[in-house]
């Protein structure tokens, strides 16, 4: 994965990301705009053939909007986590279930 900085000022932070379409990006947009400290955060695919999103993070008062989307990193790895140990979890039972009632 490649970041492109395309602008920066010190509440604003526009970068492209390499190899990157909706997937990820309406996720971080998402995760980001939970955060009361962001003013606004959007993505943009400027062409469906090129697989390159582009990133916008506004963010209000002082803080850094690099500081935002570390913040908002960190948040989706957790929640990647917790769903790994579910979904673990679901399939253990389940596998649990089958052997208990055999057809």
């Amino acid at each position: 994965m490649q970041i492109k900085v395309l602008n920066r000022t010190h509440n604003e932070l526009k970068f492209e990301i390499e190899g990157e379409t909706h997937t990820l990006c309406n996720l971080l947009e998402k995760v980001l705009l939970e955060d009361e400290t962001v003013d606004m955060a959007a993505y943009n695919v400027p062409h469906p053939l090129t697989p390159n999103a582009v990133i916008y993070i506004r963010t209000k008062g002082r803080r850094r909007p690099e500081t935002a989307l570390r913040e908002a990193a960190k948040k989706i790895l957790a929640k990647e986590k917790e769903l790994e140990t579910a979904f673990s979890k679901g399939l253990g039972n389940w596998k649990k279930g089958k052997k208990a009632n055999p057809p």
